[in-house]
Protein backbone atom coordinates (compact mmCIF):
# COMPACT_ATOMS: atom_id res chain seq x y z
CA UNK A 1 0.00 0.00 0.00
CA UNK A 2 1.25 3.28 -0.95
CA UNK A 3 1.12 6.20 1.33
CA UNK A 4 -1.23 9.13 -0.31
CA UNK A 5 0.98 12.23 -0.79
CA UNK A 6 -1.12 15.51 -0.07
CA UNK A 7 0.74 17.48 -1.97
CA UNK A 8 0.04 17.08 -5.46
CA UNK A 9 3.61 18.35 -6.58
CA UNK A 10 6.40 16.81 -3.82
CA UNK A 11 9.25 19.24 -5.50
CA UNK A 12 7.30 22.70 -4.12
CA UNK A 13 8.15 23.32 -0.26
CA UNK A 14 6.63 25.68 2.32
CA UNK A 15 9.53 28.37 1.11
CA UNK A 16 7.21 28.35 -2.61
CA UNK A 17 4.24 29.49 -0.84
CA UNK A 18 2.59 32.60 -2.31
CA UNK A 19 -1.08 32.12 -1.49
CA UNK A 20 -0.80 31.32 1.85
CA UNK A 21 -4.35 29.91 3.84
CA UNK A 22 -4.14 31.92 6.88
CA UNK A 23 -4.21 35.21 4.02
CA UNK A 24 -6.66 33.23 2.29
CA UNK A 25 -9.14 33.18 5.53
CA UNK A 26 -8.68 36.81 5.97
CA UNK A 27 -10.04 37.72 2.54
CA UNK A 28 -12.72 35.48 2.98
CA UNK A 29 -13.97 37.27 6.12
CA UNK A 30 -14.52 39.53 3.00
CA UNK A 31 -15.68 36.75 0.82
CA UNK A 32 -19.29 37.87 0.27
CA UNK A 33 -17.99 40.19 -1.91
CA UNK A 34 -15.70 37.23 -3.64
CA UNK A 35 -12.21 38.48 -1.90
CA UNK A 36 -10.85 35.19 -1.28
CA UNK A 37 -11.85 34.24 -4.96
CA UNK A 38 -10.09 36.90 -6.49
CA UNK A 39 -6.85 36.30 -4.10
CA UNK A 40 -6.94 32.87 -5.10
CA UNK A 41 -6.89 34.05 -9.31
CA UNK A 42 -10.65 32.72 -9.45
CA UNK A 43 -11.81 36.77 -10.94
CA UNK A 44 -15.45 34.62 -12.84
CA UNK A 45 -16.43 33.47 -9.73
CA UNK A 46 -15.08 36.58 -7.49
CA UNK A 47 -17.48 38.06 -9.67
CA UNK A 48 -20.07 35.89 -9.03
CA UNK A 49 -20.11 36.35 -5.49
CA UNK A 50 -19.59 40.05 -5.31
CA UNK A 51 -23.12 40.88 -7.50
CA UNK A 52 -24.95 38.10 -5.35
CA UNK A 53 -23.31 38.77 -1.94
CA UNK A 54 -21.32 35.38 -1.54
CA UNK A 55 -24.50 33.52 -3.21
CA UNK A 56 -26.84 34.60 -0.53
CA UNK A 57 -24.34 33.46 1.87
CA UNK A 58 -24.13 30.05 0.92
CA UNK A 59 -21.55 29.86 -0.77
CA UNK A 60 -19.46 32.02 0.95
CA UNK A 61 -20.26 29.63 4.10
CA UNK A 62 -19.48 26.53 1.77
CA UNK A 63 -15.97 28.30 0.81
CA UNK A 64 -14.70 27.83 4.77
CA UNK A 65 -13.72 24.44 3.97
CA UNK A 66 -12.31 25.09 0.03
CA UNK A 67 -10.33 27.86 1.22
CA UNK A 68 -6.99 25.01 1.55
CA UNK A 69 -7.67 23.71 -1.73
CA UNK A 70 -8.00 26.88 -3.65
CA UNK A 71 -4.75 28.15 -2.09
CA UNK A 72 -3.23 24.77 -2.72
CA UNK A 73 -4.27 25.19 -6.94
CA UNK A 74 -3.07 28.84 -6.53
CA UNK A 75 0.32 27.89 -5.16
CA UNK A 76 0.78 25.58 -7.76
CA UNK A 77 -0.31 28.11 -10.53
CA UNK A 78 1.77 31.48 -9.51
CA UNK A 79 5.35 31.02 -8.84
CA UNK A 80 7.36 32.88 -6.57
CA UNK A 81 9.68 35.93 -7.49
CA UNK A 82 10.48 39.37 -6.23
CA UNK A 83 6.83 40.99 -5.92
CA UNK A 84 4.93 39.14 -3.43
CA UNK A 85 1.35 38.26 -3.86
CA UNK A 86 0.26 38.36 -0.82
CA UNK A 87 1.93 42.47 0.02
CA UNK A 88 0.37 43.57 -3.93
CA UNK A 89 -2.79 42.23 -2.71
CA UNK A 90 -2.71 43.84 0.25
CA UNK A 91 -1.39 46.79 -1.02
CA UNK A 92 -4.04 46.50 -3.87
CA UNK A 93 -7.30 46.08 -1.68
CA UNK A 94 -6.53 49.22 1.54
CA UNK A 95 -4.43 51.62 -0.80
CA UNK A 96 -5.62 50.52 -4.55
CA UNK A 97 -7.39 53.75 -5.50
CA UNK A 98 -3.81 55.38 -4.56
CA UNK A 99 -1.84 53.01 -6.69
CA UNK A 100 0.81 52.19 -4.30
CA UNK A 101 0.62 48.22 -5.50
CA UNK A 102 1.52 49.34 -8.74
CA UNK A 103 4.33 51.71 -7.55
CA UNK A 104 4.94 48.17 -5.30
CA UNK A 105 5.15 46.27 -8.73
CA UNK A 106 7.89 48.73 -10.61
CA UNK A 107 4.53 50.42 -12.70
CA UNK A 108 5.57 54.04 -11.60
CA UNK A 109 3.49 55.18 -14.81
CA UNK A 110 0.44 53.59 -13.94
CA UNK A 111 1.18 54.25 -10.32
CA UNK A 112 1.00 58.23 -11.15
CA UNK A 113 -2.00 58.11 -13.06
CA UNK A 114 -3.71 56.06 -10.52
CA UNK A 115 -2.88 58.37 -7.71
CA UNK A 116 -4.28 61.43 -9.17
CA UNK A 117 -7.20 59.33 -10.86
CA UNK A 118 -8.46 57.96 -8.03
CA UNK A 119 -7.02 54.61 -9.45
CA UNK A 120 -8.81 55.72 -13.11
CA UNK A 121 -12.28 56.12 -11.52
CA UNK A 122 -12.15 52.92 -9.75
CA UNK A 123 -12.18 51.36 -13.47
CA UNK A 124 -8.43 50.39 -13.25
CA UNK A 125 -8.90 49.38 -9.84
CA UNK A 126 -11.76 47.15 -10.75
CA UNK A 127 -9.33 45.81 -13.54
CA UNK A 128 -6.46 44.90 -11.41
CA UNK A 129 -8.72 43.35 -8.95
CA UNK A 130 -9.60 40.66 -12.11
CA UNK A 131 -5.93 40.55 -13.04
CA UNK A 132 -3.84 41.09 -10.38
CA UNK A 133 -2.49 37.86 -9.75
CA UNK A 134 -1.73 37.52 -13.60
CA UNK A 135 0.38 40.92 -13.74
CA UNK A 136 2.63 39.87 -10.72
CA UNK A 137 2.78 36.20 -12.32
CA UNK A 138 3.92 37.86 -15.83
CA UNK A 139 6.41 40.30 -13.86
CA UNK A 140 7.77 37.14 -12.26
CA UNK A 141 8.87 35.44 -14.62
CA UNK A 142 10.84 37.30 -16.38
CA UNK A 143 12.55 38.05 -12.87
Amino acid sequence: MTAHNANPNPLRNQAEVTHPVLVGYLFWILGFVGAHRFYFGKPLTGILWFFTGGLLLVGWIVDAFFIPAMADEANQRYPNGRIDYTVTWVLLTFLGLFGVHRFYMGKIGTGIIYLVSGGLFGIGYAYDVCTLNEQVEELNRFD
